[in-house]
């Protein structure tokens, strides 16, 4: 009755039991799919810093760049080396084309209409002097020492005929510096030449080419460029009213705002003499400025007519016309950028300009009117539209050459 006892895990099953299975782990119960994976372990140092280069060029992928970036703030060593990466990498260019953006111009005036103007603002009358001597020193700025010593032939029209000087293009800045020293001393400034240097402007530039003990060099570059600077701060702080101060020229004598303007005119004409001499492509004036140049020619046209008559080199006056009164006009169309329409009295300085007195009408271009003044044609090389009185046409046109000088 007593018999052997059986052992619960002996895998006998009773009739009417069941097995009770023992506990499980949770991941039993996944498939095998869903089971989670262990995270990565993170890339050592050694792989990350070999990450650098990558990391500074923007090459790394999304997690690499997390991973170096969190490496960055933990290790100093690397922190530098990512720095001095990086801004290596802003020495870097792409191959460029020289020819500028299309859209350059576009974005370099919405940034400069974007900025708030000065508070001191450069005067109207002196904006295009400021403008031109800005281009003119851009123009030299990456002149070698061999550049500076080109050739360059100046030409201006006298005695009835083209005259020319040969020169350098240290030269040719010495000649602006020396002229350009007149309106200096009208406002009270330091002659760049000294006390004792003339006061006409052809002989104050013998006189600085003379005074040198060799050639002029690049070094005149500073003086000029520093004494334009200086010229339009001046009047920019001197108020209304200086405009009229007048510049003594020996020959005549120009209001302030004039002799700016006459400025600008002479250092766009030997800008562009340099940059044909060095084969450089050089633009005229923006047409605002333009416009105002080739008005100043024109008002100083009767003056220089009549110069021209008191010499013997001009017709005489047709009638006696007292000062105010109309007398025989040419009207003057200047075509193209900066252009307009004048009427030119021919008697008398002093007379005035009337429609129904017209005996002559001339058109020309822009800027082959700026040549004829500045003497680089002569009157029969322009090509003009003429009609009227032959001889006043001839007249003004010589007149308009009489305007250049050395």
């Amino acid at each position: 009755m007593n018999g052997p006892a059986e052992s619960p895990d002996d895998g006998y099953k009773r009739p009417g039991s069941a097995r009770i299975p023992g506990p499980r782990a949770a991941a039993d119960d996944l498939p095998p799919e869903a089971a989670p994976e262990l995270p990565a372990p993170p890339p050592s140092h050694d792989v990350l810093k070999s990450l650098l280069g990558a990391w500074a060029l923007a090459a790394c992928s999304a997690e690499e760049t997390r991973a170096v970036e969190d490496h960055l703030t933990e290790c100093a060593p690397c922190a530098e080396e990512a720095l001095r990466l990086r801004d290596a990498v802003g020495l870097l260019h792409p191959e460029e084309s020289l020819d500028l953006n299309p859209l350059l111009r576009s974005r370099v005036l919405e940034g400069c209409l974007g900025k708030r103007p000065a508070r001191i603002p450069v005067p109207v009358w002196a904006s295009p002097y400021d403008t031109e001597a800005a281009r003119l020193d851009a123009l030299l700025r990456d002149f070698g020492d061999s550049e500076w010593h080109t050739p360059v032939r100046l030409k201006w029209f006298a005695e009835e005929r083209r005259q020319s000087r040969r020169t350098t293009v240290a030269g040719v800045i010495g000649h602006l510096l020396s002229v350009d020293g007149l309106i200096a001393t009208a406002l009270g400034l330091d002659d760049p030449l000294g006390p004792e240097a003339p006061a006409h402007p052809t002989a104050r530039t013998e006189y600085f080419w003379d005074s040198a003990a060799h050639p002029a060099t690049r070094q005149v570059r500073e003086p000029w460029r520093e004494q334009g600077h200086t010229l339009v701060r001046t009047v920019s702080f001197a108020g209304r009213g200086v405009a009229e101060l007048k510049v003594d020229y020996r020959d005549f004598s120009l209001p302030l705002g004039d002799a700016f303007l006459e400025r600008a005119f002479e250092c766009w004409v030997h800008a562009w003499d340099i940059a044909e001499a060095v084969d450089y492509p050089y633009d005229p004036p923006s047409g605002a400025h333009l416009h105002r140049m080739i008005d100043l020619a024109a008002r100083l046209l009767p003056g220089a007519l009549a110069g021209r008559r008191r010499s013997g080199l001009a017709s005489p006056p047709r009638t006696l016309v007292t000062a105010g009164s109309p007398g025989r006009t040419l009207h003057l169309e200047i075509e193209g950028s900066g252009g307009g329409a004048w009427d030119i009295a021919l008697d008398s300085p002093a007379a005035a300009t009337s429609p129904d007195h017209t005996v002559a009408q001339i058109a020309l271009d822009g800027a082959e009117f700026c040549q004829l003044a500045a003497g680089h044609i002569s009157p029969e090389e322009a090509a003009v539209g003429q009609h009227g009185d032959r001889e006043a046409i001839r007249d003004v046109l010589f007149a308009a050459a009489s305007l250049s000088r050395l």
